[in-house]
């Protein structure tokens, strides 16, 4: 057996101790010269410690290299939810790498692509639904499962060494309204082949027993918009098609009309349609035509359902949408779950239409929402038709993950293997005698979308503006004569400052005080270096802000020679 056997590794670089960004790599060969197989490359959304960020992504910075060696075979998309595909068109530049994925998602990728200006043209390789392709070493197959978007996979994975499985995002229902089902006839015998490891989804770990049906969803539906007297208004994830059909099919059975409220709905409504997923529904109206409808004869479907501050539901909240307004009487139905996170702007927009005299219904008063992730009933399932030898839980918090692991021993799996973003995990070698472990660590990050730039998670711009959000910048420009002498009166400008420090004193006067006290104490020969006035004034601006209001502010100064 040579010093480096052909092994089968799995390496996250996202989505492992996260709900998103996800990011898995599955390298095939011996440690020095392996394939490469990428699947998944998604977002994350920025947390308010971040100010001014709007995205978080995967640093590919190992993978980018991997790909110049020529080592990148290829990347799979499992399915078209942003955490999965939303990184796609800012990263894929850095891979240049063939994209593998099924009909629906490819087509919801291009219209994304297309929104975006100056996006590149990315080489897709479209396998149809439960299709099978090479890609390199692998032998891919996209196993088709229920899931909250339509189109969804799981992949099984077949190399030389064995196969594994890639759940992707999967639940168990029956009737899906639109959409895959998780098939446990194709499962079983993927099992009965074996599998040696199976990644699995653990989002739902911690809630026990199995997910309703997206079908009991719609008769709760139904059964409201029938009793409401006057206008409802849904609001759901855009991508949830089957939930947006079940909404259209409750309210022509109500004799009602469907608006449809949003660019980002809108267009994958559009999508959805061109592959005949709302075949039988009756057009939908535009956002123009809410307010020559009945109120007691519309259903508007809105985006918004987790608080975005531009999305349709915040501006209906805040009064602020030019053609939708709701009255007193009227009804909002949140078809979703608030993501961990999202509470605060959900609540602010939940209480801005309670105070119109707005009726709110969310999934705590009745059955408005399933979610597209298994609970452990269905977990125990998937175990049970695929029997791994090796579990690899992924997809979640460390809580999730660790119930999850909890759940694989329970149910006899013999080796469970945690790890986190970076960890390199072989989960079969040629060498009979090495078992699945963690072996080594590549580098795993997080880069910033910063407006139209990506910028790294340590970048100095993203300490300095929180800093600034807590305790603001003051700006001092001064003139000095090569003598080194003053001319004329500083210009001070403060910005996040409050007015008033202790005692009343207006801070700028604080500032002023501090910077002419400052110059007229420095010796002549440091007057004369722009660089030791600038770093003396602002020690001494800092200083005295500190005493008069209790923080530091960051401070600017510059030093003009005239």
């Amino acid at each position: 057996m040579s010093k480096w056997p052909d092994e089968l590794v799995f390496a996250p670089l996202g989505g492992v101790g996260e709900i998103g960004m996800n990011l898995g790599l599955y390298g095939l060969g011996p440690r020095n010269r392996r394939k490469w197989l990428a699947v998944d490359l998604g977002i994350s959304f920025a947390p308010p410690e971040v100010p001014g960020i709007d995205l978080i992504m995967p640093d590919v910075a190992f993978l980018e290299r991997e790909a110049e060696a020529g080592n990148l075979v290829g990347l799979v998309i499992t399915h078209g939810h942003e955490d999965h595909v939303g990184a796609l068109v800012d990263l894929w530049p850095r891979l240049r790498c063939t994209v593998y994925t099924t009909p629906f998602t490819h087509a919801l990728a291009e219209a994304r692509r297309l929104g975006e200006p100056g996006a590149p043209k990315i080489p897709f390789h479209i396998v149809p639904t439960g299709g099978r392709t090479s890609i390199g070493p692998f032998d891919v197959e996209f196993v088709p499962v229920a899931h909250s978007i339509p189109d969804s996979h799981a992949l099984a994975i077949r190399t030389p060494l064995g196969m594994v499985v890639h759940t992707g995002d999967w639940k168990i229902d029956p009737t899906p309204v639109v959409g895959n089902v998780t098939d446990p006839v194709r499962f079983s015998a993927l099992g009965d082949e074996g599998v040696r490891a199976v990644i699995c989804d653990s989002t739902n770990a911690i809630r026990d027993g199995i997910s309703p049906s997206e079908v009991d969803v719609q008769k709760v539906l139904t059964e409201l918009i029938g009793a409401a007297p006057n206008r409802v208004a849904v609001t759901t994830f855009a991508s949830n098609v089957a939930r947006i059909r079940s909404i259209a099919e409750a309210a022509m059975k109500n004799g009602r009309e469907v608006v449809l409220v949003g660019r980002a709905m809108e267009r994958v409504i559009g999508v959805a349609r061109e592959q005949h997923m709302l075949d039988g529904l009756p057009p939908f109206r535009s956002a123009d035509a809410y307010g020559f409808l009945p109120r007691d004869k519309v259903v508007a479907i809105l985006t918004g359902s987790q608080g975005e501050p531009r999305a349709a539901l915040a501006r209906i909240a805040d009064d602020d949408h030019p053609e939708i307004a709701l009255s007193p009487g009227d009804q909002v139905i949140f078809s979703s779950r608030t993501i961990p996170g999202n509470e605060r702007p959900v609540n602010r927009i939940i209480n801005a239409l309670i105070l119109q005299g707005v009726k709110v219904i969310t999934d705590r008063d009745g059955l408005v929402h399933v979610s597209g992730h298994p609970r452990r009933g269905e977990m125990e399932q998937m175990y049970q038709w695929l029997r791994p030898q090796v579990a690899v839980p992924v997809h979640g918090e460390p809580l999730h993950l660790h119930e999850h692991a909890e759940l694989a021993r329970r149910m006899g799996v013999r080796e469970v293997i945690r790890l986190v973003d970076g960890d390199v995990v072989r989960l079969i070698s040629a060498d009979p005698s090495l078992s699945a472990e963690v072996i080594e660590e590549i580098h795993a990050g997080k880069l910033y979308k910063d407006g139209q730039v990506l910028i790294a998670a340590d970048d100095p711009a993203v300490a300095e503006r929180r800093r600034l959000s807590f305790s603001g910048l003051v700006s001092v420009a001064i003139a000095m004569s090569s003598k080194g002498e003053v001319v004329g009166d500083p210009m001070i400008d403060l910005s996040g400052l409050p007015r008033l420090g202790l005692g009343g004193t207006p801070l700028d006067e604080v500032v002023e005080d501090a910077v002419l006290n400052c110059l007229d104490g420095l010796p002549k020969g440091r007057r004369r270096d722009p660089d030791a006035v600038a770093e003396s004034v602002t020690r001494a601006v800092r200083g005295q802000i500190n005493a008069a209001w209790g923080k530091k502010p960051l401070c600017h100064v510059l030093v003009i020679t005239v």
